[in-house]
């Protein structure tokens, strides 16, 4: 026989048998609850002066019965009664109120965190007989101000709510509200959340990067929730009552995921995804999900495997209880090595081994490098923030193709091309992975190596986008890690691109004001200052960097507006970077 669950302490055998009793207690599909099982609940919630709590089907039967204190009744795991898209929970609690008070804010926060089908509560007189009935079910309209619709006071003995007819009209109008599901779109749907101390200007511009990252990653963005409380919760980051909320939010709106603008605490990650019942991911592990769905180098990937080890071996004890399994038989290191264990050695031995595969990798990449400087060709850097048209930029100057897509670090492993200038004159131009504010220390260690080849460059040529509402903190952002490269030392010529977008006047301004050159990628006439400045940086032109060319033959377009480089002097694509 089902057993009662809660604050069984101090009971007696009559009352532990009428917890029991309870069980047998059906209630017709029409009914919330009868008044037969609403009396019983009563009379020995006030014999014990304890809450009682029963949690129905929608077949009618009690699967839990709850015995809380003479205020609040705590809930157990449901997570064996899983939700999907659209759906509640299939079950409704009903409990007893032993202080005559309605429903309350915990009652609420359960109903919507939870995803009950309804919740309710009846006050009792002394004798424990039903009086008022408290109904409330969560809100379907995912643009509520409120998660959570109160309903009439009813009378227990004779409730007008037919339970059947209401649950079927709150299911069809979850599922028929705005922002549904595309049957045709595969892709999974992503709540993006930030709880943040700082200002709110700048909590929502790094969710709107967040949200260009999910895009970049084929997620779809159907909701933001943006949170600044004064301090941030230990266990959730998030409040509980915002908790809540995002929950049901998710739920409205069909999501799959949600992802987090500030990196988890493991026990953070795990506390949300219980309480969500949803995947539950942070900045950083999604941009380690990028990294390793772009990456086609064998360095690329060697690196991008090593970040994601590092980043989920303390997470590894958050799995899944099987984790705790002792693994048993020959084999088995000591007195039984438990399953987690196992993962965190294999994990560990798997780490040790992209370090030497790294490391070897890396002696062929010093190879490389010491052939070019001995070749005494130049070597020009191209470095800035992710999606800033580097890649096309590098396309304009040297006629190749490589990929260059309007998406958060679309290139990962590092192209290589051979630009000729006059005077037979080349020089080597190399594409590099874009950075990004708050890079993840995974990554930037797994990368070390890579970029450190930068030191060989004779130039950097920093690329930026001019129309960027936040091109002074991207600028900033570069420096910053060029500055923990050790490499602002480093002759730099930085370009302000898609300066097409701009009107004159605040192109010249922002040009003045950051020492830039503008330029637009997809305009190639604009390119020939470009040339100039790059000529004066690694030669020492005379007439200085940012000068219009005077239109000698050097420096003219084709009649196709074609710079005077060699498009078929490419010299390949190198996987030393990703």
């Amino acid at each position: 026989m089902s057993q009662a669950q809660g604050n069984l302490q101090g009971l007696k055998t009559s009352q532990t048998e009428a917890l029991k009793r309870l069980f047998r207690r059906r209630v017709p599909p029409a009914q919330v609850i009868t008044p037969e099982l609403a009396r019983a609940m009563g009379e020995i919630a006030v014999e014990m002066g304890r809450q009682v709590a029963v949690l129905l089907d929608r077949r009618g039967e009690v699967r839990f019965v709850l015995v809380g204190d003479d205020r609040k009744v705590d809930i157990p795991d449901l997570a064996a009664w899983r939700v999907g898209h659209r759906r509640l929970r299939g079950l409704r609690m009903i409990h007893v109120h032993l202080q005559g008070e309605a429903l309350t804010d915990d009652d609420l926060n359960d109903l919507s965190g939870l995803r009950l089908d309804l919740i309710g509560a009846f006050t009792v007189d002394t004798q424990g007989l039903p009086r008022n009935l408290y109904l409330a079910h969560v809100n379907p309209d995912p643009q509520g101000k409120n998660p959570a619709i109160v309903l009439n006071a009813e009378d227990p003995h004779h409730p007008q709510l037919r339970f059947d007819v209401f649950l079927e009209d709150l299911e069809a109008t979850l599922s028929s509200a705005p922002g549904g599901r595309d049957v045709k779109d595969p892709r999974e749907r992503a709540v993006l959340v930030s709880v943040t101390t700082g200002r709110r200007d700048e909590a929502e511009d790094s969710l709107e990067e967040l949200a260009g990252l999910a895009d970049s990653n084929d997620l779809v963005v159907v909701d933001r929730i943006l949170q600044r409380p004064r301090t941030i919760h230990p266990r959730y980051l998030l409040g509980t009552g915002k908790l809540a909320e995002l929950t049901l939010r998710a739920m409205q709106r069909e999501a799959d995921v949600i992802i987090f603008d500030q990196e988890l605490a493991p026990k953070q990650l795990d506390s949300v995804a219980s309480a969500t019942e949803l995947k539950v991911i942070d900045r950083t592990q999604l941009i380690l999900d990028i990294f390793a769905r772009r990456a086609h180098s064998v360095d690329g990937k060697v690196q991008v495997e090593l970040a994601q080890l590092r980043y989920s071996l303390p997470r590894l004890g958050l799995r899944q209880v099987a984790m705790s399994r002792l693994t048993g038989g020959i084999g088995g290191r000591g007195p039984g090595e438990t399953r987690l264990e196992v993962d965190q050695r294999r994990a560990r031995d798997r780490i040790r081994r992209l370090e030497d595969q790294l490391e070897s990798l890396s002696r062929g990449r010093m190879e490389r490098r010491k052939r070019r400087v001995e070749g005494e060709v130049p070597i020009i850097s191209v470095v800035g923030y992710t999606n800033v048209g580097k890649s096309t930029l590098l396309n304009a100057l040297t006629g190749s193709d490589t990929l260059a897509e309007n998406r958060l670090f679309a290139t990962l492993d590092t192209a290589t091309r051979r630009l000729r200038f006059p005077k037979e004159r080349e020089v080597l131009i190399t594409d590099t992975v874009g950075f990004i504010r708050r890079l993840p220390p995974e990554l930037m260690r797994a990368f070390r190596a890579t970029l450190d080849e930068l030191a060989d460059a004779d130039l950097l040529m920093h690329v930026a986008d001019i129309s960027h509402p936040q091109l002074e903190q991207q600028i900033a952002a570069v420096q910053t890690i060029l500055m923990e490269l050790e490499l602002n030392t480093k002759p730099l010529l930085l370009v302000l691109n898609k300066c097409d977008r701009v009107d004159a006047e605040e192109r010249d301004a922002l040009c003045r004001r950051f020492g830039g050159l503008a330029v637009s990628a997809l305009d190639r006439a604009t390119l020939l200052p470009l040339l100039a400045a790059m000529e004066h940086c690694l030669w020492g032109e005379e007439g200085g960097p940012w000068q219009q060319p005077s239109g000698g033959p050097e420096h003219e377009l084709d009649p196709e507006g074609n710079s005077a480089v060699d498009p078929a002097s490419s010299v390949g694509d190198h996987p030393e970077a990703v």
